[in-house]
């Protein structure tokens, strides 16, 4: 399966080009690129690399430093399951867990139909709900294991 390679938008060549001899001009370029593709794909940073004449490694060491940016494409639906204190003492372990188990998928990973990525967060700050699991945003709380499968079957039909 071939990846598809992204194509740089006049808006994404006109933001670098303003950014190019300002202080601090990578993390502001990178955040761009994260903001118009969901992730920062390998073309468009050896094309960062080349425009802002900063080395690729140096590009992949801020990426992979911060946890916001993201080196592949997200599913459909992000389930973000919280393991912050109160989540974690109620099970959050648990269902990561039984979401990596029935996704078939690691934390941080995609399934192979492009409808699910799980990721593993401190707080979201619903502890009176926790064990909690937001999916793009939809808050879903008190939750046990057995709830995993209707979670998924939920997001599953909206396709």
């Amino acid at each position: 399966m071939s990846e598809q390679l992204e194509q740089m938008t006049p808006e994404l060549r006109a933001f670098v080009a303003d950014w190019k001899s300002k202080p601090g001009n990578l993390i502001m370029v990178l955040h761009q690129v994260q903001q118009t593709y969901g992730y920062i794909p390998r073309n468009i940073a050896i094309e960062i690399s080349q425009m802002l004449d900063v080395p690729l490694a140096k590009i992949y060491g801020v990426v992979t430093f911060y946890n916001f940016f993201k080196l592949q494409k997200a599913g459909k639906y992000i389930i973000q399951v919280c393991l912050g204190t109160a989540c974690y003492l109620r099970g959050g372990d648990d269902l990561v867990k039984e979401f990596e188990r029935q996704l078939g998928v690691g934390l941080n990973a995609t399934t192979s139909d492009g409808l699910f990525t799980v990721e593993a967060v401190r707080c979201l700050g619903c502890c009176g709900l926790a064990p909690v699991a937001v999916v793009n945003g939809e808050v879903h709380g008190k939750l046990e294991t057995k709830d995993v499968t209707k979670i998924i079957e939920q997001y599953r039909a909206r396709g």
